[in-house]
């Protein structure tokens, strides 16, 4: 039996067979090629070099791997080596191929490392071949967490029922070094996210028994205490005054730590623009686990910034886009941003100046836009002027909007109907997921409740939407989507069409154009007073990036409720995992259209 023992301070080191070997193999080299002569019967024999390339027969997966570890290999197109070290580096293959068959499982390989003649170029060949046998399989698995985790039901038994559940070695599987590696790295990186920001590992081993092809794993953690936010120290601004970096955080001092709450302010930093670089870490010394100092480096962003390019999207066919960023404009780092976009459906462009989030974490905007679309037959033109003021706080925000709109919209070579209001709003947000960017888990909920009390015609205003992920597994996923919306008014006339609901596209009902489901009158799509969209999709992930869909949506817009008959659309799809979201690639085929359609997207809907 071969036992296996690996300290804390190994605990997520990878073991690289050869490294020893290739350490020292280079001093060897220079010392061997000048004193070789001494080593053989003759001068000439010593000196003379041999070129040689290597030949590896081994299964594809376990060959990549010798061809990337085996000394042999990386020396074969040295031109000075000689028999004597031909010779070495042979007698090194067999123990390194042998450590990389036990790396990969396979406890009873066979090696063979023979020298063949030569070839017609004159190159000796070097054959490395490796019978693996039958692989170690994992028969048990142990792990222990110990310390104030161990008891604590708020904060400790949810990062070990984590530890648990993400824990990538099952029984069965088979025992391979670099995923044992990894799956101790994971296990301490899950409880240190949680306020156990010490956590290490004090025992770990990996038992084989080549014998028996078992192999019992394991690991002992040691939670260390329990860590709380202390006071940020923040260090390279030269532009911006520290308040802007600290008004931008939501963390309290003494709250409990998570890594979670501290990359969410990294993000928050990251996005705001002002920035270049951001780093935010906490020391996990024990001694200060009751007020953990958050040292924030920052690097500043240049003060002006100019973006434009040309894209392609199945909502809006080909566009351009421009947009120019000035994140200093009054030098209190009040924001500027101006863009503008032109496509065969919509062009617009506007303005933002953003102030930076108050003491008490508000973000204050002043916003007004300029915009012509031609969507399903009716060509609109909008003009909007609004303040605006919201939370930081993703996962719950507050937003309030106080927006007058002028548009007036014509289809065909009918008269153009003008309309305006005075629109306020009020917008809430409840985000309980695992990730903000890409959730796998927990449920989004978005509400809005507003009215125009001066207008062409008085109306009221509300919207939900949510979205629920289901994990399913390690590898599937379940998401379901549901919103809807009504107009409170006696008609729509009089009502500016940017408040009115169209759906249909990319992020709504997929088989179906752009904003074409709606109030269909003459050949045209107009906005109704009301709408409903609802999404069920399955999603299997072949590995931690890349995964296919099937999904079902449907929905549609309307006058009234007794016209919302749902459109349905079913298709399937690509999913690639980004920074900045999922990236969908989908085809669907639309029940009431009869038609199929390419949709691509990026991120999250609302």
């Amino acid at each position: 039996m071969q036992q296996e023992k690996i300290g804390p301070e190994h605990s997520t080191r990878r073991r690289d067979p050869g490294l020893k070997a290739r350490r020292w193999l280079p001093a060897l080299l220079l010392l061997v090629l000048p004193l070789g002569v001494f080593a053989q019967d003759t001068p000439e024999a010593a000196e003379k070099t041999i070129r040689y390339r290597v030949q590896v027969d081994a299964p594809r997966a376990l060959a990549e791997t010798l061809r990337n570890t085996l000394d042999i290999v990386r020396w074969q197109d040295y031109e000075d080596t000689t028999a004597l070290v031909l010779d070495r580096l042979m007698r090194e293959a067999k123990d390194q191929a042998t450590e990389a068959a036990e790396a990969e499982g396979y406890f009873k390989a066979a090696v063979e490392v023979t020298l063949g003649p030569a070839e017609a170029n004159g190159r000796r060949v070097v054959h490395v071949k490796v019978t693996p046998g039958e692989p170690v399989r994992i028969t048990d698995v142990s792990i222990d967490v110990n310390g104030p985790a161990a008891t604590d039901k708020q904060y400790g038994a949810p990062a070990i029922a984590s530890l648990h559940d993400t824990w990538s070695l099952r029984k069965g599987e088979r025992f391979r070094q670099t995923e044992w590696d990894d799956a101790k790295r994971r296990a301490v990186t899950t409880l240190a996210s949680s306020p156990y920001a010490a956590a290490r590992i004090t025992k770990s081993e990996a038992l084989i028994d080549p014998d028996a092809l078992s192999a019992a794993l394991t690991v002992d953690i040691d939670s260390g205490p329990f860590f709380r936010f202390g006071e940020l120290q923040v260090e390279g601004l030269q532009d911006y005054d520290v308040s802007l970096v600290r008004n931008f955080s939501t963390i309290a001092r003494g709250e409990p730590y998570t890594t979670e709450r501290l990359d969410q302010y990294v993000r928050r930093l990251q996005a705001s623009g002002y920035f270049a670089s951001v780093q935010a870490r906490i020391e996990p010394d024990p001694a200060h686990a009751e007020a953990a100092p958050v040292r924030v480096s920052v690097i500043e962003a240049p003060r002006h910034r100019i973006e434009g390019g040309v894209g392609y999207a199945t909502d809006s066919s080909y566009s351009s886009n421009f947009k120019y960023n000035d994140f200093n404009v009054d030098g209190r780092a009040t924001q500027l941003e101006v863009t503008g976009r032109l496509d065969v459906k919509i062009q617009n462009l506007g303005f933002v100046f953003t102030r930076p989030p108050t003491a008490s974490g508000y973000i204050d905007s002043l916003r007004g836009q300029v915009e012509h679309t031609d969507i399903s037959g009716l060509d609109t033109r909008t003009g909007l002027l609004g303040v605006h003021r919201q939370t930081l706080e993703e996962r719950d925000r507050t937003g309030y909007a106080l927006t007058y709109y002028e548009d007036d919209q014509r289809a065909g070579d009918q008269p153009r109907i003008r309309s305006r209001a005075l629109y306020a709003d009020y917008e809430r947000t409840w985000r309980n997921v695992d990730a903000l960017i890409a959730p796998t888990k927990g449920w989004v909920l978005n509400t809005e409740v507003g009215a125009a009390p001066l207008a062409t015609r008085v109306f009221g205003r509300v919207i939900a939407q949510s979205a629920w992920w289901v994990p399913v597994g390690l590898d599937n996923a379940l998401l379901f989507r549901l919103e809807a919306g009504a107009v409170l008014a006696s008609s729509r006339q009089g009502i500016p069409s940017a408040l009115l609901f169209r759906t249909g596209g990319d992020t709504t009902v997929r088989a179906y154009a752009f904003q074409s489901l709606g109030v269909q009158q003459d050949g045209v799509t107009y906005g109704g007073r009301y709408y409903a969209v609802g999404s069920a999709e399955a999603t299997h992930y072949f590995n931690e990036r890349l995964g296919m869909a099937v999904f079902v949506d449907a929905g549609n817009a309307g006058d009234n409720l007794a016209s919302l008959h749902p459109a349905f659309g079913y298709g399937t799809g690509l999913r690639v995992k980004s920074p900045v979201g999922p990236f969908r690639f989908d085809v669907a085929y639309g029940q009431e259209s009869h038609q199929v359609r390419l949709h691509m997207s990026v991120g999250i809907a609302f």
